[in-house]
This record gives structure tokens, sequence and C-alpha cells, in this order.
């Protein structure tokens, strides 16, 4: 597979945005916890100069400006079966809306699966465009985050409405 990466300022600091073939298989923040080695990234290329990078780079700033509430894009996460269960629980979480451990442990059919779903939520590559960052601890509490707990909080307040933003635990 041609695997390559693009690198792109945002709100949020410098992404990697990874491709393999015709799929985006990361997305990774400066110090991202649990970031692969950057030699399984491939080469580097130009997002003007890869049309599936080039589409991804625009989406997440459409969506980071406020402007696109929802991903278009091919994905493809490297995980196991239990880490792609959580993960699809995850991208039906809707924007704006959030879920947390124990929630997402319950629908997969056992509450005490909690710990492990954190777990898996923790190693999404594709974090943002399948939004981990809707998962929150037990009473809503703002809990870690692979691109760093500030980072979070930006994302949720990008997505929430103003009446709960006034009434929020973090």
């Amino acid at each position: 597979m041609n695997v390559r990466h693009a690198l792109v300022e945002t709100t949020l600091g410098q992404i990697t945005l990874v491709a393999s073939g015709n799929m985006i298989t990361g997305l990774y923040f400066p110090r991202h916890l649990r970031r692969p080695a950057r030699e399984s990234f491939g080469e580097r290329v130009a997002v003007e100069h890869d049309a599936l990078l080039g589409d991804a780079a625009t989406q997440l700033g459409e969506y980071l400006s406020g402007g696109r509430r929802a991903f278009d894009l091919p994905l493809d996460a490297d995980g196991d079966a239990f880490q792609h269960s959580v993960w699809s629980v995850v991208a039906e979480v809707p924007f704006g809306e959030t879920t947390t451990y124990g929630a997402i442990a319950e629908r997969l059919g056992d509450k005490a699966l909690a710990y492990r779903v954190g777990q898996a939520v923790a190693a999404n590559p594709l974090c943002v465009f399948v939004p981990c960052h809707r998962v929150l601890g037990a009473n809503g509490k703002l809990t870690g985050y692979a691109g760093g707990l500030e980072r979070k909080r930006a994302l949720l307040e990008l997505e929430e409405p103003a009446p709960v933003s006034a009434g929020r635990l973090f």
C-alpha cells in the first residue's frame, strides 16, 4: 500500500494525517499518546498534491471552524475486534452530544467492560474523525484524551450548545 502522511496546521496545533492507499488511517497530535513510530507514516506529502489527504485536511478545517458537523471520509483504523466494536459505538455519538465509558460498555453487553472500553478509546488512531473526545468519565467528568485534555475541552466547547456549556462540569 502507498502509505503517506501530511502535516496540517490547525487551531489545535499541528496534526499529522496518515493515509494508506485510498483510506485515512491516522490523525495524530504532537506528543499524542500511543503515537506510532514516525517511520510507519510513510513518505511526507503536501496536502495539495494528495487528493485524499487534501480532502481530510479540508474537512478537518471546516469542522474546526464550525462549518462541518460530520466527516465524509474513507476510514480504516488498525485495531482488534473489541477496539473496532468500541470505535463503532463512538462513531455513532452525534455532534454536540457525549457518552460515558460505562454507557459504551453497557451497550456492548457488560458494564464491567468500562476499563477495556477506556483503553480502546485511548487507542483510537482516528481521533476527531472518530470522535473519542465525546466520551467522558462517570458523571460527565472530563477524562484523558490522546491529544491532551486542553484539546478535548476545546473540541467539546466547539460542539456544545450555549445552554449546555453554562451547566457543564469542566
